[in-house]
């Protein structure tokens, strides 16, 4: 993925209006992000841990969407396996909900899906930061297929969002 700015990221959103983007609070730390290692630029947000925020590049432009999650006192201490990436870990999958773009979304309809609560999938499935014991399934995949399969999840979680 290439490197994003802020203003790329804020234009980006497409599940919510452009007041919300522009008060959403950007990572501080853009310019150190492994950006040659992420499939897409996952965070919380630090002032309100529930919120979460998610963009990747697809069709040739970043597409973002707003999440939101249980709070720390909501994730379940059991082995859960993220669906973005098929990384497994104990009390580090939260459930992500994110608004439909749209009519539908104001109308109070959402997508949700278990992602890795730090939304770090690129950094596990390339092994860059590790999940715990167990945290990587033994499969016969190449680390290029897995990488695709995480950019094809993401993309299919967008389409829901849109769809």
């Amino acid at each position: 993925m290439e490197q994003l700015t802020e203003h790329d990221i804020r234009t980006a959103f497409l599940n919510c209006t452009k007041g919300e983007a522009k008060r959403l609070n950007i990572p501080r730390d853009l310019a150190e992000q492994p950006w040659d290692e992420l499939d897409f630029l996952g965070w919380r947000d630090p002032q309100a841990p529930e919120r979460a925020y998610l963009v990747v590049e697809l069709d040739g432009r970043p597409q973002g969407l707003v999440l939101r999650s249980p709070g720390a006192a909501a994730w379940q201490a059991r082995r859960s396996i993220c669906s973005l990436c098929v990384t497994s870990h104990t009390g580090g999958v939260s459930l992500m909900v994110a608004p439909k773009a749209g009519p539908a979304g104001r109308q109070g309809n959402t997508v949700g899906a278990y992602m890795c609560s730090d939304l770090a999938c690129s950094l596990y499935v390339r092994g860059r930061k590790d999940a715990g014991a167990g945290g990587r399934l033994h499969e016969s995949l190449t680390l290029e297929e897995k990488i695709q399969r995480t950019r094809a999840n993401v993309a299919a979680f967008i389409a829901k969002v849109l769809d």
